[in-house]
């Protein structure tokens, strides 16, 4: 693999998409190409990528039955396509996952943050962080306080049946998993703090590769149950088997 030095090397003025491949199929793949090409054009950068680009690299260069992660990366001067291994095991949602909160606060006023960008060092950094400290992932708050996004997650609460998420303006990406749950079910989206954790039945966290976590605790709050997230992982991982 040969990078060419440009903005994305230097300064992270690139953007990406990371993508589940099941036996060579890529889940949700025009909706994560349709924000690629969205983040590129906000960033003037000018290359785009097709499905037929993906499914040819797949082709080339992976077991005709692939499965894992397709990470495609574009900057001004480079086209990236790099594959990996899935890292979310059956073990980790039986589990459920155990979350901290940052003390690096998410910025709701820059572009950057609701873009899958290069320029991602908090994400990376707090990450290593916190899985040093034993945890799975962290969330950040935002610059008002309230909750916005994990580093490679949305968060979502429980409470009653209902299910309640940080807005977009709360300062997040909006996930591929978060837009489909948002489409599919009866979501609320609303600004919340800290000290409103203590109302919640469960939590769980989304993205495009692990689908949807349980959390077992955020910060002191531990949840006794994942009886929604089980329920909504059972039929996201039916419905994508048609994808």
């Amino acid at each position: 693999m040969t990078i060419t030095a440009d903005n994305g090397y230097f300064f992270g003025v690139g953007v990406f998409e990371t993508i589940k491949v099941i036996k060579g199929r890529c889940i949700f793949l025009p909706q994560h190409l349709g924000r690629l090409a969205a983040s590129a054009a906000f960033f003037s950068l000018e290359d785009t990528i097709n499905e037929k680009d993906v499914y040819q690299y797949l082709k080339a260069y992976c077991p005709p039955n692939f499965s894992g992660a397709l990470k495609i990366t574009l900057s001004a001067r480079n086209r990236v396509f790099s594959t990996r291994e899935n890292p979310y095991k059956p073990q980790h949602y039986e589990k459920g996952f155990s979350l901290t909160f940052s003390e690096v606060r998410r910025n709701e006023t820059s572009p950057f943050t609701y873009h899958k960008t290069l320029n991602c060092g908090d994400n990376i950094r707090e990450k290593n962080i916190s899985a040093e400290q034993g945890f799975d992932e962290v969330i950040f708050l935002n610059t008002q306080g309230e909750i916005a996004e994990g580093a490679v997650s949305n968060i979502f609460f429980v409470k009653n049946g209902g299910i309640f998420t940080p807005p977009v303006t709360a300062g997040l990406l909006n996930g591929i998993i978060r837009q489909y749950l948002l489409s599919n079910y009866q979501i609320t989206e609303t600004a919340m703090t800290m000290g409103a954790l203590s109302k919640f039945d469960e939590c769980f966290i989304t993205n495009s590769l692990m689908g949807i976590m349980p959390v077992r605790s955020l910060g002191e709050k531990t949840f006794s149950h994942f009886n929604t997230a089980k329920q909504l992982k059972k039929e996201y991982d039916e419905a994508i088997k048609s994808l």
